[in-house]
């Protein structure tokens, strides 16, 4: 399965034209279901910018009847989403002492972006799935966030080790994100984003309008590199 890695040097190089949209807090809204299991003191897991939002809106509006999404994790401060890649590169590291400092951060890369190219630190991108009426969740193969090894793979979006159900929830989440102009990490099911420079680098734009921010302020202008 040949997916473009976060860690490629052809996301790394698209530049980011920071347009400033602000973070604004899904919970304000009220029209998703927001689950707490990332949830922080400061809430900046349930922001997202603005255009983002609405796309995830419009995405909810294509789901069939009785069906919802269910959102679980947007916005990571930059220093969090660090710790978490050292941590898991760490791991990885450890676990396999022979390989290179390029593999080790290539394979980080599969389930946690380099800190300098993080969508979430955009607030660009969403960790969702998909819940019923009763706010059940939907079988879409693995729970969130199991990382690759834990899964043999089945995390990978197009994975064929899932069953059928699964397969077809998991279609039918792509289906309305993909509608909405949403783009998916594929080794993450459950990862889409928009705006951000992995973003640019699926659709063929030439820059990415986010950048890393901070709630309670607007992205400064930001011109390029990382």
């Amino acid at each position: 399965m040949s997916v473009v890695l976060m860690s490629d040097r052809r996301v790394a190089a698209i530049p980011v034209r920071e347009c400033g949209e602000p973070l604004v807090d899904v919970r304000a809204h009220g029209a998703l279901r927001v689950d707490p299991r990332k949830h922080d003191a400061a809430g900046a897991f349930a922001h997202l910018r603005q255009g983002v939002l609405h796309r995830l809106l419009h995405a909810q509006s294509l789901l069939p009847d009785g069906l919802r999404l269910l959102f679980v994790e947007g916005y990571r401060p930059p220093a969090l989403q660090r710790r978490y890649f050292e941590e898991y590169a760490g791991a990885l590291g450890r676990d396999n002492p022979g390989w290179t400092h390029t593999r080790v951060r290539e394979a980080a890369s599969r389930f946690v972006s380099p800190p300098e190219i993080a969508p979430h630190s955009a607030g660009a991108a969403v960790d969702l799935t998909l819940v019923d009426a009763d706010g059940r969740e939907l079988d879409l193969g693995t729970r969130m966030n199991a990382d690759p090894e834990e899964s043999e793979g089945a995390c990978y979006t197009s994975a064929t080790n899932i069953t059928a159900e699964a397969g077809a929830n998991r279609n039918t989440l792509a289906t309305v994100l993909s509608e909405a102009g949403l783009v998916n990490y594929a080794t993450e099911w459950w990862h889409w984003s928009w705006g951000d420079r992995y973003w640019a680098f699926r659709t063929n734009n030439p820059t990415a309008p986010y950048g890393p921010t901070e709630p309670g302020r607007e992205a400064g202008p930001m011109t390029g590199g990382h």
